[in-house]
């Protein structure tokens, strides 16, 4: 779980007041044990909503307790503040600068409303980038409810333009585990309305419906799933022939695993360490554990600005391809001493364990950038012989008897998600990809899809890349007959068997 600050906690010492009040936000170890087998991983990590205007802690009564309502006057929402709706809708409009595929969806398919009759009750992070997918599933049919995936990361002004517009949403940044399962209730469970499709990242609110609300799944036609995680727990129900409606695995398309993880890290890994610890990268000694798309995304920035890089990798085809690229492939344990940075991305657990940490030199700075917070052993430095001196938000010297300090980046949680911000423009593919899925499975004829998990078919994948071509202003050269029928490929795609690498 995401904050585990057993026994070390009262020796925690903060620099500011400001720190302290956000660390004691935090619930405890013993708070949390009830639900923590069933909330996901990512429902808990910290989001950043670097734009947001609000503060949790601007005003202490829980929204559960307040009557409000939209200038229309509905009450079907919960939200921190309905009055802050105009603030949200220009990060929205100033998302919608960069997400201009979906809008230019919007156009496409205005007419048709391939989405009219869709139910969908949607559980993600509620950011500007999300509500303009949001938008875009309401201007194409569908009615939605919808809820956050994640207890840190809602933008609460954005939250209130969705409620202002009539979307019933359900979040606040800052919930406690229990608003968090209460708000997905509220948005399943609707007197006179039933869900027809689900859309989820991480997999709570799919787990709640299979908990709660088994019957609601005779309306589903089906599941769209973002996350790892989630994905994961699809899989896992599949095997065991609990799925009863087919799941739509947007997370494996080509167009997002390449942006979410090797073309997005590759900025984000810089912006996060900048953030938190204003390093210089010239010179320094880094080693990434894991060398896949986020591991080569990091390398390729580090490389570039001058720091010396080397791997560890279990497996002889990236470790090989890391080679190749230039990076000396090593073991942790002999180089652990001469490390400035230590960086894991491997989606694995134990990467770096208490024996290294111990091992490394003063000053050492630790992150992790991979989908979870196990990586990194941090429960093993919540130990009474050492000290925890919070820095400033997000940074915490971890200090051993003789004095020397590491430098723990975000309790070992996601980096670029809980240090620095997602490019709209990395979002704006999660989310057309997301659209696209949802207009599939509510669109597919009987039988099409079985009750099981599937990729998103090449041919929507292919057409999420070519929404986001006028961005760069490109242009795509066209087979002429005698070239498509030579290669044996239709004209408008798909141009690649699906066994194809990218």
């Amino acid at each position: 779980m995401a904050h585990k600050h057993g026994h070390g906690r009262e020796r925690i010492q903060f620099a500011n007041t400001e720190d302290k009040q956000e660390f004691s936000k935090y619930p405890t170890k013993a708070g949390r044990r009830s639900l923590s087998r069933s909330i996901s991983q990512s429902s808990t990590d910290s989001y950043s909503s670097a734009a947001s205007y609000t503060d949790s802690s601007d005003d202490e009564t829980s929204p559960r307790d307040k009557a409000q309502v939209n200038t229309q006057g509905s009450n079907d929402f919960c939200v921190k503040n309905i009055k802050q709706a105009e603030f949200g809708r220009r990060e929205i409009e100033i998302a919608e600068q960069d997400m201009s595929a979906l809008i230019s969806l919007r156009k496409r398919a205005q007419g048709e409303k391939p989405l009219a009759g869709a139910k969908i009750v949607g559980c993600t992070h509620i950011t500007a980038q999300t509500a303009v997918l949001i938008e875009t599933l309401v201007a194409l049919g569908a009615q939605c409810r919808w809820t956050a995936c994640n207890i840190y990361s809602t933008q609460n002004e954005v939250a209130a333009a969705l409620a202002e517009t009539g979307v019933p949403v359900f979040a606040w940044k800052g919930e406690s585990e229990d608003d968090f399962w209460w708000c997905i209730d509220r948005c399943v469970n609707r007197e006179g309305w039933q869900a027809n499709m689900i859309l989820d990242d991480g997999g709570d609110l799919t787990h709640w419906v299979y908990k709660k609300y088994p019957s609601v799944f005779k309306k589903v036609r089906g599941i769209v799933e973002e996350s790892v995680t989630g994905v994961h727990r699809l899989y896992q129900l599949s095997k065991a022939s609990k799925l009863c409606v087919p799941a739509m695995n947007v997370n494996d398309s080509v167009t997002k695993q390449k942006f979410d993880n090797l073309y997005c890290c590759r900025e984000s890994i810089l912006d996060g360490l900048k953030r938190t610890t204003d390093m210089m990268f010239g010179g320094k000694q880094v080693v990434v554990c894991g060398y896949g798309e986020v591991g080569k995304g990091c390398c390729t920035a580090l490389k570039a600005l001058g720091a010396i890089v080397c791997i560890t990798e279990i497996d002889p085809i990236c470790a090989l391809q890391a080679c190749m690229d230039g990076f000396r492939v090593v073991k942790l344990s002999e180089v652990i001493r001469q490390m400035d940075v230590v960086i894991t991305c491997t989606g694995n657990k134990n990467v770096v364990t208490r024996e290294q940490l111990d091992r490394m030199k003063n000053g050492c700075i630790v992150c992790n950038m991979g989908h979870s917070n196990t990586e990194i052993d941090v429960a093993s430095l919540r130990s009474p012989e050492l000290t925890w001196e919070r820095v400033r938000s997000q940074v915490d010297h971890i200090i051993w008897p003789d004095g020397k300090r590491v430098v723990l980046l975000a309790e070992g949680r996601l980096l670029n998600l809980s240090c620095s911000t997602v490019p709209t423009f990395v979002l704006s593919i999660t989310a057309t990809t997301q659209a696209l899925a949802v207009i599939e499975l509510f669109n597919a004829p009987e039988g099409r899809y079985k009750q099981d998990v599937y990729l998103l078919p090449k041919k929507m994948d292919e057409y999420v890349a070519s929404l986001h071509l006028p961005n760069f202003d490109a242009h795509l050269t066209e087979l002429s007959d005698e070239q498509a029928k030579y290669m044996g490929l239709n004209k408008n795609g798909p141009f690649k068997p699906n066994y194809y690498r990218y």
